[in-house]
């Protein structure tokens, strides 16, 4: 290098000649300055292309995401309003069964709305409202539906469970309750607080009634319950004394065959015993009495008219 220049030798072969160049040090440190920016532009250019390609490709996966989640919430909407649909037709089950049972009906807002708010804030509190506030309104409230079916369903669930076990109990109270003759006869002698008795000649008490009907004729329980007694007693020869809940009990005396033992369940219309004249009775006939917590009632009260012939 001679002062500020540079100067290259550049042979080809060894029979070409040697060709030489000079530059000066100002030039080269431009020629290398502009190889540097260029350099530095490619690489720039190049990241930009990358860069643009990759933002390109994020868009598109977002474009895709969002597309995907546009369809769920669709789905989400229509089986909302399927199951919309579903619980209208439960809460028209329900309001039938309850009516049965006895019970009060549901006022419609309450049962609409169920029980309790939804508890799921505002869209603006969610992480995506800044991103995209649309999709998280629809988010919410497609939540906010879903809080809202919850409760309705719950709501209905309680009501047709305590709907069922009103219907349970009524239908154990109605197949408890005495209700029909227990046997094919005449009624020969009504429930009086004073009745001239047949035998003894004399007023005295009559806490049943007397069914007039031939030796062997079936006695039947008049409702279902359990057997409490059955054997002989004094004055009602052998007889069958059945417990039925709910306060009721019922006896059937002057029988002539006891076919219900002691600890038996039964059902209304079962044979328990069969008609006969034990005990005191000028003839043979089924004494028939009801008791409601002890205390005697007429039986006819509890019989369907049809069933009895005077």
């Amino acid at each position: 290098m001679a002062g500020d220049r540079w100067t290259f030798l550049v042979m080809r072969g060894q029979d070409d000649p040697v060709q030489q160049y000079s530059i000066s040090w100002r030039s080269l440190k431009l020629m290398a300055g502009a190889g540097v920016v260029a350099s530095t532009m490619v690489v720039a250019s190049a990241a930009m292309i990358a860069l643009g390609s990759f933002n390109r490709a994020q868009t598109r996966s977002l474009e895709v995401r969002n597309d995907a989640l546009e369809s769920e919430l669709a789905q989400f909407q229509a089986r909302i309003t399927d199951l919309e649909r579903s619980l209208d037709r439960v809460a028209e089950n329900d309001a039938h069964f309850r009516n049965l049972a006895g019970l009060e009906i549901i006022d419609p807002e309450v049962l609409q709305a169920g029980v309790g708010g939804p508890g799921l804030g505002v869209p603006q509190s969610s992480s995506l409202w800044a991103t995209d506030s649309l999709t998280t309104k629809r988010i919410h409230a497609t939540g906010y539906d879903l809080s809202a079916l919850e409760r309705r369903a719950r709501l209905l669930s309680e009501s047709l469970a305590e709907a069922t076990d009103s219907v349970r109990n009524h239908r154990e109270l109605l197949e408890s309750t005495p209700s029909i003759l227990p046997t094919e006869g005449w009624l020969s002698s009504r429930f009086s607080q004073s009745r001239m008795h047949p035998v003894h000649n004399r007023p005295l008490p009559h806490e049943g009634i007397d069914v007039s009907a031939p030796t062997g004729t079936p006695i039947t329980a008049a409702a279902k319950g359990r057997v409490i007694r059955s054997g002989w007693i004094v004055g009602y020869g052998l007889t069958v004394e059945i417990d039925h809940g709910f306060g009721f009990t019922t006896l059937y005396g002057h029988a002539s065959k006891l076919i219900a033992q002691v600890g038996d369940e039964v059902t209304r219309g079962e044979v328990i015993a069969q008609v006969g004249s034990t005990g005191i009775t000028t003839a043979p006939n089924l004494h028939y009495e009801v008791k409601v917590n002890g205390v005697a009632q007429d039986p006819s009260d509890f019989i369907l008219p049809e069933y009895i012939r005077n």
